[in-house]
């Protein structure tokens, strides 16, 4: 499962992160790293971003970038 997936109000905890290189390291400097709690706030009407806090506040990610975060429920 994904963080992409996870319904609107759930909250996940991360198992690992997908991508490489440079994309990876984007995702990590944004606080979203193994074993932190994701709370998803919201999802735009489109999908696209998805708005979630984490480690305390809020952070918009792309569609995209929440593909690459392995989460469990």
């Amino acid at each position: 499962m994904t963080l992409r997936d996870v319904p609107v109000g759930g909250t996940a905890t991360v198992v690992k992160l997908h991508g490489e290189g440079a994309v990876r390291r984007r995702i990590m400097d944004m606080g979203i790293t193994k074993g932190v709690k994701v709370f998803v706030r919201k999802v735009a009407p489109l999908g696209d971003p998805v708005e979630v806090n984490v480690r305390g506040y809020e952070l918009s990610i792309r569609k995209a970038d929440a593909e690459m975060v392995e989460v469990t429920v």
